[in-house]
Formats: C-alpha cells, structure tokens, sequence
C-alpha cells in the first residue's frame, strides 16, 4: 500500500508550525524585555552601571552549554544573546537619559 503525501499540504502544516513557534517567540522576547526594562529602572534608581560584563559572561556560557545540549549551535545562540544584551544595555542607558 502506498502513502503518498501532498507535499503542499505537508509544507503548509510545517509552516504553521513554524509561524505558532515565531509568535511564542515575539510574546516571550516581549515578556523578557519588560523584565529588563524593571532592571534598567532599579539600576537607574540606585546608580547601577547598565552594563555588567560579569554576569553577561556568565550569561554566555551559560546559553552556550544548553545550545549545546538542545542540539543548537552554541555560536548562533551566543550571536544572538549578544544582540538581545545589546539591546536591553542600550534601554538601560536610554531610561537613565
């Protein structure tokens, strides 16, 4: 007996899969950033640098080991935590004016 599959039909239920796993994405990155924007207030109250390399280092290695280990290449989820680090020290500087 033969199974075949439309290919259309099988391409069209991955990219709504895809399309469900981007929407998770923006929500959680949406939710990652009000934290950060709390962080970025609470450094500015108290006079907190928005930068800390220490704890971004550790950060890295952190995400590095469960790229590793999610089967995802350390170096894309290192470039890619780097941009999001970027972005929350540049809030940060910008909510201290």
């Amino acid at each position: 007996m033969t199974t075949d599959i439309d290919p259309k039909e099988e391409l069209a239920r991955y990219r709504a899969s895809i399309d469900n796993f981007d929407a998770a994405l923006i929500h959680i990155l949406a939710e990652r950033f009000r934290k950060t924007r709390q962080v970025g207030e609470l450094k500015a109250k108290y006079d907190l640098p928005p930068a800390d390399p220490e704890r971004e280092k550790e950060q890295i290695a952190r995400l590095r080991r469960l790229a590793e280990k999610s089967d995802l290449d350390p170096e894309f989820a290192e470039t890619f935590m780097a941009f999001i680090v970027r972005e929350v020290i540049r809030h940060h500087k910008s909510i201290r004016g």
